[in-house]
């Protein structure tokens, strides 16, 4: 079978090569899926630079998450408690087994029924963008219907899903973009304000007041880092919350905790792949929550590209260079 595998770090369009490898056995407590789309997100392009908090050995596969046909379960496995072959689920392969491959393997607890309503690029793009704004936004920060939800990157893969999730519930929310075609794509999601801080400049932070008169924004959401953090600090409201979930400009912000007293705000961390070994009853509630979610058409991940197996490398690229909107999904 056809596999994307890494054998020294780097760049992903210098050390991603798309070779022929054996098909993958699932063991106890696995199961063996078939790729049908498997969704491109920026800890891949970490992983192929050796610098994301996992270090598979080498060589590896990228790819964190996918929609995929069940073939096989592992000895042992009890049918009752697993999908059956042929079921459709997402799933979180097991490293350095990724998901840019025809076939895979994945334990069963990180295996979950693919929502109906949902096609195989969606669903592929579903599980881990979306649990992350969910436990952010709801198990974190406790966002309120009738609050205002600032989301930075708000065009993004993972903006979009904080964006989508807000709304459904009952937020205002304020998108902050860069550029114009990530401002359209902002507003097509239902964001209620639009700031492109390619225009804003330094005035971010004033006009996030300006949209909320003058009160600021009840919870942050910033997979930005940096400049973007430190706007937030600006522009959050009287007892507001700021979510970090990641550093996709490079920088990671010291907060000045004297800044968060005087103001009465709280800064947040959130390490969802916490939850899986800390809470996975919390992560399965969760999913059945997306599905819900999904079937009434509350939330649908913005799926910009479907890219060919032989593009994986140069999708990864583009996703790390955040000039992407959306999602970018490789079909094998």
């Amino acid at each position: 079978m056809r596999a994307w595998r890494v054998h020294e770090t780097g760049e992903p369009t210098d050390v991603m090569r798309l070779e022929e490898v054996p098909e993958p056995e699932p063991g106890p407590g696995q199961a063996l899926i078939r790729v049908r789309a498997a969704n491109v997100n920026f800890p891949d392009a970490l992983l192929c630079r050796g610098h994301y908090q996992i270090r598979p050995p080498m060589p590896f596969t990228p790819g964190v998450e996918l929609c995929g046909e069940v073939l096989a379960l592992g000895p042992g496995t009890d049918p009752g408690t697993a999908p059956a072959p042929g079921g459709r689920v997402v799933a979180q392969p097991a490293l350095p087994g990724g998901a840019f491959a025809e076939k895979v393997v994945a334990p069963l607890a990180d295996v979950f029924p693919a929502p109906a309503a949902l096609d195989d690029a969606e669903a592929a793009a579903l599980h881990i963008g979306y649990q992350t704004g969910w436990f952010g936004l709801h198990r974190r920060a406790g966002l309120r219907a009738g609050e205002t939800l600032l989301v930075h990157a708000a065009a993004g893969g993972v903006g979009s899903a904080a964006v989508q999730l807000g709304k459904a519930a009952g937020a205002t929310v304020i998108g902050v973009v860069g550029g114009p075609e990530k401002a359209a794509v902002a507003r097509e999601l239902g964001c209620d304000t639009v700031l492109d801080r390619t225009e804003a400049g330094d005035e971010l932070p004033a006009l996030v007041k300006e949209a909320t008169g003058g009160r600021g924004a009840d919870v942050v959401y910033d997979p930005v880092g940096g400049s973007a953090y430190e706007a937030s600090t600006r522009c959050v409201a009287f007892e507001g919350r700021i979510v970090v979930v990641g550093f996709a400009s490079g920088t990671i912000p010291r907060p000045g905790l004297n800044h968060a007293l005087v103001k009465n705000y709280s800064v947040l961390g959130l390490h969802w792949g916490l939850y899986r070994s800390r809470d996975p009853e919390a992560v399965t509630a969760c999913h059945l929550e997306l599905t819900a979610l999904a079937a009434r058409g509350a939330i649908r991940p913005l799926v910009a590209e479907r890219v060919p197996m032989e593009g994986a490398a140069d999708a990864v690229r583009r996703v790390a260079a955040g000039t992407t909107t959306g999602r970018l999904v490789v079909l094998p």
